[in-house]
């Protein structure tokens, strides 16, 4: 009996109890870091396909002439990595924003820390800005045809503020609503793959299609273009807090479950999260399956 009990208590002390979890403040040190290379290796890859698929300098250019593909494949690839990073550890982690405005929505909806929001947000940008200087060193030429993949309105000013608030309140819906079931919240990543491609076909003609103040500033500083830099500063936030409004005036009853793009139960979570989760800055519980709706493994040699 003796012996059972230290072993329960010492199962205890590696795997923490696991349930809903609150936002806690302080400094967050691994998530931050998770969001900083994970918004690295999205732009850096992202950015890297736009290169391919779009710079004349390329021959997949000329060898794909139809503008409308090569953007669904751009869309696609970039839907494709925001899953893979989501599924990753560092996703796990952090929760996989990889984006200031998704932070800045959870923060609208209570889920995020005050110094999360500052926390991630510098991480995302010092992802994005490390992102466009590598790609700069990396393609040369091919990327500085393209303004190193600045996103550059077509547009008036206004009427590109208007594309980007709308194409980013709909991106917002779409991951809170998924968001807003726990049947549905480990679908998020294939959404967004769905997602992108038609967000992008439909809005990169005239504004690029960013979504991501983070996307659009580390292009314009390498590339030093800033024309109508504030469409990509004010425009996304603003489609941000469109979505959470509409989600309080829409669905008042409906409460986003978690802050992570896929929510796995072993990890920690610093935000807010109404599914089961670890406490922060606990260890990872290797113990139990990453899906809580699924039944806890029993130890290898338990007995009934």
């Amino acid at each position: 009996m003796a012996s059972r009990a230290r072993a329960a208590s010492h199962t205890d002390r590696q795997r923490p109890a696991t349930g809903p979890q609150p936002r806690t403040g302080g400094w967050h040190f691994g998530e931050w870091a998770s969001e900083l290379v994970g918004t690295f290796l999205l732009l850096f890859l992202g950015f890297s396909a736009v290169v391919v698929l779009a710079s004349p300098s390329s021959p997949v250019h000329s060898d794909l002439p139809w503008n409308g593909l090569r953007l669904v494949a751009i869309g696609l690839a970039f839907g494709l990595l925001v899953a893979a990073i989501a599924l990753s550890p560092l996703g796990r982690r952090s929760g996989a924003h990889l984006n200031p405005v998704v932070t800045l929505g959870f923060w609208l909806r209570g889920h995020i820390h005050s110094h999360d929001l500052a926390g991630y947000t510098i991480a995302q940008l010092l992802g994005a800005l490390a992102a466009a200087a590598l790609l700069r060193g990396a393609w040369g030429n091919w990327a500085s045809r393209i303004d190193d993949a600045a996103t550059l309105p077509t547009v008036s000013a206004l009427g590109a503020a208007a594309i980007e608030c709308g194409l980013t309140a709909a991106l917002v819906l779409l991951i809170f609503g998924f968001l807003s079931s726990a049947r549905t919240a480990r679908w998020t990543p294939a959404a967004v793959i769905v997602a992108l491609p038609i967000l992008i076909r439909i809005g990169a003609p005239y504004t690029g299609a960013s979504m991501n103040p983070a996307r659009s500033i580390g292009p314009a500083v390498v590339s030093g273009n800033y024309r109508s830099i504030w469409v990509y500063l004010v425009a996304p936030p603003a489609g941000a807090i469109c979505a959470v409004l509409a989600l309080k005036l829409l669905a008042p009853r409906r409460k986003t479950q978690t802050a992570k793009l896929f929510h796995d139960q072993r990890y920690p979570s610093t935000a807010k999260t109404l599914l089961p989760a670890q406490p922060a800055g606990a260890p990872v519980a290797r113990g139990l399956p990453s899906n809580p709706n699924k039944p806890e493994r029993s130890p290898v040699g338990a007995s009934g």
